[in-house]
């Protein structure tokens, strides 16, 4: 089996934003999720998990602080498996930058 290291981002985040979708015919484990205050202020911000199998949204984080300028490590060290279908979104009190990185399973 081969794999395949990918990184996904999104910035400036603060409505509810997909970051990663595994895709089809794939699974994936995310290996890190960072979320970066890019503002002057604190801010609030969650990390959901989609389940393409039942249609749920189940947070992973929910309005965590972040200080200005400070970061949170939402996932590491620990293991988020995604199934083909499933994503990640955060959305954010302010303005946040997003950073995942992924292992995918090449078939």
């Amino acid at each position: 089996m081969a794999n395949d290291f990918k990184n996904a981002k999104a910035v400036n985040v603060t409505s509810q934003t997909t970051v990663y979708t595994a895709p089809s015919g794939k699974d994936s484990i995310v290996l890190e999720l960072d979320i970066a205050n890019t503002t002057s202020s604190a801010v609030t911000a969650s990390a959901k998990m989609y389940d393409a199998t039942d249609t749920t949204l189940a947070h992973i984080v929910k309005n965590a602080p972040i200080p200005s300028g400070g970061s949170l490590q939402v996932i590491s060290g620990q293991k988020v498996v995604l199934m083909a279908g499933d994503y990640l979104c955060v959305v954010a009190s302010g303005a946040v930058d997003v950073v995942c990185s992924i292992l995918e399973d090449v078939n």
